[in-house]
């Protein structure tokens, strides 16, 4: 469902918000607020893509599913990142899907207008260079953690991810979603989710986990998160610096 847009909704978004004011005002013609259900495909493996999605109050998993139908989690981008990075590196259609794993809102716009604002070589273009290197250390360290760390590590994982994207505590997510997401066993996630529970960490109930304790949440979890998260911050601050100083 198409929304009225506005100039706060560039915002909402920290990409777009890391823009230079030129930059968004060539774009504020063109951006649509659209709604994606949970569960909704943004694109396919293999399919076209027409649009680039920024979103604002929903998170996308990129998955990867193999011939046997089993899917696993390759990055999870919220509203501090843009799905389609292909559609602007001169790839061609993309080997996995993205699908909303929390409904809200995104911010979409035409790929071929993306494609000509990073062609003018200026602030889109570095915004989404500098984002794309932080999503290859994303991908690059899921791999590593879903090798070598628990699925309890691994859910600690996924969950604050989640958190620091959304504007809610409380995520609706059943343990079987959360598995292809993680690429585990729903037994394992149940398990896993139950000793978080009854750590006073997390509620569990009919679909939605609620996040209650954060700060002993962080404890849990393996390394990962961390260096996501401040590949991220140290990419975006390097950036804010240089805009600062020009």
């Amino acid at each position: 469902m198409l929304k009225a847009s506005k100039p706060r909704i560039f915002f909402e978004n920290r990409l777009l918000r890391a823009l230079s004011a030129e930059a968004r005002m060539r774009l504020s013609s063109i951006v649509q607020e659209v709604s994606l259900p949970l569960g909704h495909v943004l694109y396919d493996s293999g399919g076209s893509l027409e649009h680039v999605y920024f979103p604002s109050t929903c998170v996308v998993s990129c998955l990867y599913t193999m011939h046997d139908g089993s899917t696993a989690e390759m990055a999870l981008v919220g509203n501090d990142g843009v799905i389609g990075v292909t559609s602007f590196l001169g790839g061609a259609a993309p080997p996995h899907r993205a699908v909303a794993q929390i409904a809200g809102d995104a911010l979409k716009i035409p790929a071929e207008s993306i494609r000509a604002e990073f062609a003018r070589n200026g602030s889109l273009q570095d915004v989404l260079l500098r984002y794309t290197q932080a999503l290859i250390v994303q991908i690059s360290q899921t791999a590593v953690c879903n090798r070598l760390h628990s699925v309890e590590q691994r859910l600690c994982r996924w969950l604050l991810l989640c958190h620091d994207r959304v504007n809610s505590a409380e995520i609706s997510m059943t343990h079987e979603y959360i598995a292809n997401m993680l690429g585990g066993r729903r037994e394992s996630v149940t398990v896993a989710a139950g000793h978080l529970q009854d750590m006073g960490l997390i509620h569990y109930s009919r679909g939605h986990i609620t996040i209650v304790d954060r700060k002993n949440l962080e404890l849990m979890v393996c390394e990962c998160y961390r260096t996501v998260e401040d590949e991220y911050e140290r990419l975006f601050v390097e950036h804010r610096k240089i805009e600062i100083n020009k």
